[in-house]
């Protein structure tokens, strides 16, 4: 195990002027896996966040709704703090930029700027609008995109095309308080000198520890044409800090948010007495780790601002930005215009955050590729890995020993099962690292895994058929699949914490940690009687997913997007297969045999992109191969560990050289429209009448 270590960890400052997505929670579960993982390691965690308050859209928001700033950053904020806790965040402190432990330290930062020279002043031409006798800061600017020709957008960008341009570049540019047009005007402001510090930069991007290297080569262009120096100023009237010894100057949103994370700190370190400031973690020979987790459309501010701002104003810079992708809905870009921007608070009324939690950490490797919530991937993977295949192993595993065998472990390993627990300890350095590497996607590949062997073992075993003949030996080979449940428990607990907790009261002993792992400590406690048992999770149901986008919702987006749509046959009419389908008899119908299998393993097919090549097992000993024209319906990553229903007699055939031993049975139109027929819990071999 890794040394102890003290860290402090943020994600990015949500943005107060609206509700929280699931692209935000993307980022707060990966941060929160992330904590949960060090702190179960021993290490000596803080872990903050804030709103982030001030700015122009805020105030344009809060204008829109006849209310104050300050009264409409609270509301948000309480919607804020409560998306946090039901998403099972735990975070130390969720405090606020408009705080005055944040104008405090933007007021220290600044003046150590200014001492260290790099305030520099100059004119700059923006424009003004005379009716509201104020300068118009990018969003108080509507007019048509100069690129696409889109209207009424923004002066900064356009949200149709994705352009970036400044507000004199619009057509028609129109006050977007008053509606008139603006003119141009000149005034001073204040510069934050960053080119100064080309050469150190450079040197701290190209750091690995520091930023991963797709995201370092994306930001080379900056310091290809040379940096520029960094406006740190917007004119009043503006929500936000005025600076100190100006007259109506505030400090531009970017400068005194990311601060916010070091008023987050000076927070919990009031509210806990942990430690005497902020000062304690962000002074430069501190001796915490501080980690930003941010998103891959917020680095310019982070690799390049945020690190020069700090080395001069002499604090603690972070040793690493841990940057993520974005999250796509069923392939496409979620946005707000199309209806695909899905609040939080939309998915957790509709089911437990833990199927999130999963898919998301299931889907997050350490670099910044987005990756996409395909709805049916969604729940068919969290159905099939966690729900069946972690959650069955553990329910029947201990249904078993506290049922006919009382509730007792056995006093000590069996020699079958010597071997599978041992396999499973040798994975824990290989968890370990890919936690430490925020690579949560090898975490759970890991975990399926050592649950399909767990799953196998007690198949093989099957001391469901030895309880009354053989209990000594059914009790052996339980217990053994015990420890891997409890070990399996530990590796899933910084990723579903809710489910492990309870998983470890029927355990009957407390949770185990890395920590735990790392001095050697037995799995479970053989004397130790077991709680009761009971189902962990319920399955995930459609319904319960269509809640996020309704399907015929997702029919017109597709439509509108030009990708076809797999169309429904209606209610009762016959189709041209079912017109030529010739009749069978009830005999000829009885010599299909029809079995439940478990996927073990599944990849695609080279050069056949409707394919994929299935090892599934069938309850006989050595599982079968299978060719599935699946491939447009699920990925490879959703089947493993899913059942299914298998013909099971079906004679051998060659597809794409690959020898196929049976087939599988799915229902729709075809393509991606295909839904496997779920058998429900029973075991690999069951017949299916």
């Amino acid at each position: 195990m890794p040394a102890k270590k003290k860290y402090l960890v943020t994600p990015a400052l949500p943005y107060a002027n609206g509700p929280l997505h699931l692209g935000h929670a993307v980022e707060y579960v990966l941060c929160d896996v992330f904590v949960r993982y060090l702190r179960s390691a021993g290490h000596d965690v803080v872990f903050v966040c804030a709103d982030d308050q001030h700015g122009t859209p805020v105030e344009l928001s809060a204008a829109k709704q006849g209310m104050s700033p300050e009264a409409f950053v609270a509301g948000i904020w309480e919607q804020h703090r409560a998306d946090f806790r039901d998403l099972g965040i735990s975070l130390d402190t969720f405090h606020s930029t408009n705080s005055p432990e944040n104008k405090h330290y933007s007021e220290l930062i600044y003046s150590r700027l200014k001492e260290a020279g790099d305030i520099l002043r100059r004119p700059v031409r923006q424009t003004y609008c005379e009716v509201d006798r104020r300068f118009l800061p990018d969003r108080f600017v509507r007019g048509t995109c100069p690129n696409c020709k889109s209207p009424d957008q923004y002066g900064d960008a356009c949200e149709v095309c994705g352009k970036t341009y400044r507000p004199d570049e619009l057509i028609s540019p129109r006050c977007a308080l008053c509606g008139t047009p603006p003119v141009t005007r000149e005034s001073e402001h204040l510069f934050f000198a960053l080119s100064r510090h080309q050469a150190w930069l450079q040197d701290l991007v190209r750091s690995r520890r520091f930023l991963h290297p797709a995201v370092a080569n994306q930001l080379q262009a900056f310091f290809d044409q040379g940096l520029q120096d960094w406006d740190i100023s917007r004119d009043a009237p503006y929500f936000g800090c005025p600076i100190p010894g100006e007259k109506d100057k505030f400090f531009y949103v970017w400068l005194d948010a990311p601060i916010g994370y070091i008023s987050a700190t000076e927070k919990w370190a009031q509210d806990t007495g942990r430690a005497r400031s902020a000062m304690d973690l962000w002074a430069e020979e501190s001796d915490t780790e501080i980690h930003h987790v941010i998103g891959k459309d917020i680095v310019y501010f982070h690799a390049l601002f945020w690190p020069t701002v700090l080395k001069v104003a002499r604090f603690k810079r972070p040793v690493q930005l841990h940057v993520h992708g974005h999250l796509t809905l069923n392939g496409e870009k979620m946005s707000k215009a199309r209806g695909t921007m899905i609040n939080i608070r939309t998915a957790l009324e509709a089911f437990d955050p833990t199927y999130l939690r999963y898919f998301f950490a299931a889907n997050l490797g350490p670099g910044p590729e987005d990756f996409d919530l395909s709805l049916p991937e969604f729940r068919a993977r969290v159905n099939g890995e966690l729900v069946n295949n972690f959650g069955n192993l553990a329910n029947r595993t201990l249904s078993l020993l506290t049922g006919p065998l009382g509730g007792k472990l056995a006093p000590a390993p069996g020699e079958a099962g010597k071997s599978l627990v041992e396999a499973a300890l040798a994975r824990i350095p290989e968890v370990v690292s890919a936690y430490e590497a925020l690579d949560f996607r090898a975490v759970v590949r890991t975990i399926v895994e050592v649950s399909q062997s767990a799953n196998q073992f007690l198949q093989a075993r099957a001391p469901w058929a030895k309880v009354k003949a053989e209990p000594e030996v059914a009790r052996a080979d339980l217990s053994d699949v015990s420890d891997v449940v409890a070990l399996l428990a530990t590796f899933l607990a910084p990723i579903v914490p809710s489910v492990t907790e309870k998983l470890f009261v029927q355990l009957g002993t407390p949770p185990l940690t890395f920590a735990d792992l790392g001095a050697g400590r037995a799995l479970l406690p053989r004397a130790r009687a077991l709680g009761t048992p009971a189902p962990l999770l319920p399955r995930l149901e459609e319904a319960q997913v269509n809640r996020l986008v309704p399907p015929e919702e997702l029919a017109r987006l597709a439509a509108a997007s030009g990708k076809p749509a797999p169309a429904a046959p209606s209610p009762g009419a016959a189709t041209a297969a079912d017109a030529a389908a010739e009749e069978i008899d009830i005999e000829t119908f009885a010599r299909v045999d029809l079995r439940v299998g478990q996927v073990l393993g599944a990849a695609r097919v080279p050069k056949a992109d409707k394919l994929l090549k299935l090892t599934v097992d069938l309850g006989e000993g050595s599982p079968r191969t299978i060719v599935a024209g699946i491939a447009e319906a699920y990925g490879p990553e959703a089947l493993v560990g899913r059942k299914v229903v298998v013909v099971a007699n079906l004679k051998p055939r060659a597809l794409r050289g690959i020898e196929s031993r049976g087939m599988l049975l799915a229902a729709g139109t075809g393509g991606a429209s295909l839904k496997l027929v779920d058998p429900g819990d029973l075991p690999p071999g069951s017949p299916v009448k």
